[in-house]
């Protein structure tokens, strides 16, 4: 068997474990289907992201396949055009770290599918545990969010990161990468016990098991070869050989400085990428950040200050001072460690919408959940921005979509029109119905 099949395997036992117990509710949404005809969206203003926005433009799509972007284009004779006059067209929205589909109710065990056994799993792969008929997944698009970065919770090396496309029949439809990167939790190797010499000896002992941890790996890379079928196939191992190899990056969990510099420090020792995730202290290590290249992952902008003396709005300022310190960065929502978690992915543009009122432009703010999640997950050569031979993911909206008066009124993942309908519409829907009969029967509302 390949090691490949191995890891498939593996990937689809550790998912049947872990969801074998959940009754979570499907939603009724049907996957959008293959584009079988090309599509224009006409008329509306085109956010390109990695070039100018083009006025009164049009985006023309075959095949899934964004074919040309511009003005006056000439389109094929059997083409559907969607009239966008009045509107504006952006790349489809990318969650940063999240547990959309992994997770339906926080407070029903048998529908949270983020942990696993164990302090180091980097072998697990949480996109086959996703649940596509999650009902958050219509919620979130419904906001213009069409991919989610999902990663695993709980340990030190917690697993790998995958980029999900949401919308599909099965998790195999649905995935676009499952390598990004491996999530690591830096804090499982910061001791808070004990006085400063006993946590700095307890932090060093940790990390040398990390290190050490990462040359078995490379150890174990040396050894494997395309003949030796009959070696035993440790998947742990293996699934650190891509760090160490430069091919994927430990994506760190950190906030606080020394937290950060400990964990840039470590990689640029071994030579292997590192992706900060959280950051909430990065612009203090803004040399070190941009010495070594290291991206920094916004855990959201709406959260509290880390400190009681911090000024109120440090964390809405973040991204600007990110921007102005030329750290290269994203923006995500809450993440998998939020009591709000994935129901909350929704609210993604409007995290952006924060940093931008308090000094990031708004050309930076949707970059930030856009092409720069892309270009940090390593997925910008098909999603981010609207470019010919992108995947045709992209959103149609009545507005600007960082407010929150507007409305995304067509979405498109590779080609497939998105159904929006979703269950906080169907809801509202239901009352106001409910309390238009009421007023009809002349009864007052409850």
């Amino acid at each position: 068997m390949s090691p490949a099949n191995i890891w498939r395997q593996c990937g689809l036992a550790v998912a049947i474990c872990l969801s074998g117990s959940t009754n979570a509710p499907a939603h009724d949404q049907i996957p959008g289907a293959p584009q079988t005809r090309p599509i224009a969206i006409v008329g509306g203003t085109i956010h390109r992201v990695d070039a100018a926005p083009i006025n009164q433009g049009a985006v023309l799509f075959t095949d899934g396949v964004i074919q040309a972007c511009g003005k006056n284009l000439t389109l094929p004779e059997n083409c559907v055009t969607i009239d966008a006059t009045g509107k504006h067209v952006y790349p489809g929205l990318i969650e940063s770290i999240s547990s959309i589909g992994l997770v339906e109710v926080n407070s029903v065990r048998g529908s949270v599918d983020t942990h696993e056994i164990g302090d180091e799993n980097g072998n697990l792969q949480p996109w086959v545990a996703v649940n596509p008929d999650s009902e958050l997944i219509p919620v979130a698009r419904a906001g213009g969010v069409l991919l989610a970065a999902i990663a695993p919770d709980g340990g030190k090396i917690r697993g790998q990161t995958s980029v999900i496309q949401l919308d599909g029949w099965t998790a195999d439809d649905m995935l676009l990468t499952g390598t990004a990167g491996i999530m690591v939790s830096w804090r499982s190797y910061d001791s808070r016990e004990g006085d400063d010499q006993k946590r700095a000896t307890e932090r060093d002992r940790k990390l040398s098991e990390l290190a050490d941890r990462l040359d078995q790996a490379k150890r174990y890379a040396a050894t494997r070869t395309s003949t030796s079928a009959d070696d035993q196939t440790d998947l742990r191992l293996a699934a650190l050989v891509p760090v160490v190899a430069g091919q994927m990056p430990l994506i760190v969990q950190a906030d606080r400085r020394r937290e950060i510099e400990s964990a840039v420090a470590f990689a640029a020792s071994r030579g292997i990428r590192i992706v900060i995730y959280g950051g909430y202290d990065a612009p203090q290590c803004a040399e070190m950040l941009k010495k070594y290249d290291v991206p920094v992952i916004v855990h959201s902008t709406y959260r509290l200050p880390l400190r009681r003396d911090d000024p109120y709005d440090h964390p809405y300022t973040l991204p600007a001072r990110l921007h102005a310190a030329g750290i290269a960065f994203a923006i995500g929502g809450p993440g998998s460690g939020s009591p709000a978690g994935p129901s909350q992915a929704r609210n993604l543009p409007y995290h952006a919408a924060v940093a931008a009122a308090h000094g990031l432009s708004r050309e930076q703010a949707i970059r930030s959940i856009t092409l720069s999640p892309a270009e940090i997950l390593g997925v910008d050569d098909r999603v981010g921005s609207i470019t010919v031979g992108k995947d045709a993911t992209l959103i149609v909206v009545d507005g600007d979509v960082l407010l929150t008066e507007s409305n995304v009124t067509a979405a498109y993942i590779g080609g497939r029109e998105v159904d929006l309908g979703n269950r906080h519409q169907t809801l509202a829907e239901k009352y106001k119905l409910k309390y238009k009969r009421q007023q009809q029967a002349g009864k007052t509302n409850p």
